[in-house]
């Protein structure tokens, strides 16, 4: 039986003998190796490779704008240098991370936070790429998202480990074993943030855990970044109006226009510590600038404080008058995430026509209270620190204080928000009985 099919019609003998060559009996086909247990398919890169120049990636890009910033701070016209410059960017990367040196005024350990969290954004999104190189993405699997985050935190914890050597070569006293342990602990905190997004465990997390701890979860981080933001608004009015004195700070250090734009910038760095402990004063604990200094609603007793222009905003003395409506911001800001969350809740029981009952509305809003005190108690951590030896070696907000509080308010004020949006939206709590449908008669 022939073999030649309508599409494709028998060639003469004469053409193929005058158009074509002999092919030659045909031989098995050729056979592809295997690729070996263990190694990486085609595509994919090394986890140590890719985790390797993530970390230096992210290590470099948050560099670079600290030395800088630095650099224009230190420019002057007998000072400043390339070294130099360099050098401080190293000391400045480090603090920024929350590694404490040892200097000849004492232990200098306030970290800038505005520095701090463009390296935890860089790691972030290390562990993002890092992800995606080693083919994890949207794997759903906790196992490579952890693998990730310690490969990002063994290379940046080496990174720092480093840069701690360099600088104590010739400067600041540097631990390498505390530099090492804190951009482990950071690096590998930020890149697993990014992991667990990108492989999508982080969506699998979420389906899993039950829906009152996610609404709560969401309603603790609405209020508390209400409360950071009303913190900040508070302390961009304070430094606006006495910016007068803060001019005269900055036009004290007679280092040109390029070293006091350095030290506009090194200032503006350290604006989310102002904005933390502003919160902290709205909240009531409040702050200290110095050891035995208190800046709280009820009482302001400072002593001498460094030029620096941040702290031109600092009250002159307690809140009276119309003032005392500071008090009740915080409350304001959590009663508002509790308002979002009934909105939110209710309106997707609109779509589903289903009822909200109060336990699934009120349980979140008080769960509320303790993220949004968790979220200002390590904000408070992180935002205060030693300045040298004696009176500037306390800095910042006593972080338990300022958890409690925040836990307090924020439950109180989300529950009060939530049954007020339950209340004016006037849906119903439970299905409404409905009659049965009337019979017809039998004929």
């Amino acid at each position: 039986m022939s073999r030649v099919t309508p599409d494709q019609p028998r060639r003469p003998a004469a053409e193929v003998a005058a158009g074509a060559r002999p092919t030659g009996p045909a031989g098995p086909a050729p056979r592809v190796p295997a690729p070996r247990s263990g190694e990486p398919p085609r595509g994919r890169a090394p986890l140590p490779v890719a985790a390797g120049v993530a970390a230096l990636w992210a290590a470099v890009t948050s560099w670079l704008p600290v030395t800088l910033v630095l650099g224009l701070a230190q420019l002057s016209e007998d000072a400043g240098s390339l070294t130099g410059a360099l050098r401080a960017g190293l000391v400045g990367w480090l603090l920024g991370h929350g590694v404490p040196l040892e200097t000849t005024a004492g232990p200098l350990g306030l970290a800038p936070l505005a520095l701090t969290a463009l390296a935890v954004w860089r790691l972030t999104r290390a562990g993002v790429h890092v992800s995606r190189a080693i083919g994890a993405r949207g794997g759903r699997s906790p196992r490579q998202a952890l693998t990730v985050a310690v490969g990002v935190g063994v290379g940046y914890a080496l990174l720092g480990a480093l840069a701690a050597i360099v600088v104590g070569a010739g400067g600041p006293r540097v631990s390498p074993v505390r530099a090492g342990l804190t951009f482990a602990v950071l690096g590998g905190l930020a890149a697993l943030a990014g992991a667990l997004r990108t492989t999508g465990v982080w969506v699998l997390l979420a389906r899993r855990s039950p829906a009152a701890l996610r609404d709560g979860l969401r309603t603790g981080l609405v209020a508390g970044l209400l409360l950071l933001g009303a913190g900040a608004g508070a302390a961009g009015l304070a430094v606006a109006t006495g910016g007068g004195d803060a001019a005269d700070m900055i036009g004290a250090y007679r280092t040109g226009v390029a070293g006091q734009a350095g030290i506009t910038l090194v200032s503006l760095a350290y604006a989310p510590n102002a904005t933390v402990w502003s919160a902290s004063y709205l909240l009531g604990p409040g702050f200290a600038v110095g050891t035995d200094t208190a800046v709280r609603t009820s009482e302001v007793s400072v002593g001498a404080l460094p030029a620096v222009p941040l702290l031109a905003g600092l009250p002159r003395g307690p809140v009276d008058g119309l003032g005392a409506g500071l008090l009740a911001v915080p409350v304001l800001a959590a009663m508002a995430a509790g308002w979002l969350l009934a909105r939110r809740l209710l309106r997707v029981a609109a779509e589903e026509r289903a009822p909200v009952g109060w336990s699934a509305l009120l349980v979140p809003a008080a769960l509320a209270g303790p993220v949004a005190g968790a979220l200002l108690g390590l904000a408070a951590v992180a935002s205060g620190g030693p300045l040298g030896a004696g009176r500037l070696a306390e800095i910042g907000p006593s972080p338990w204080p300022v958890a409690g509080v925040a836990t307090l308010v924020v439950a109180i004020g989300a529950v009060l928000g939530a049954a007020a949006g339950r209340t004016l939206s006037g849906a119903p709590t439970a299905p409404r009985p409905t009659a049965p449908p009337p019979r017809r008669p039998e004929r």
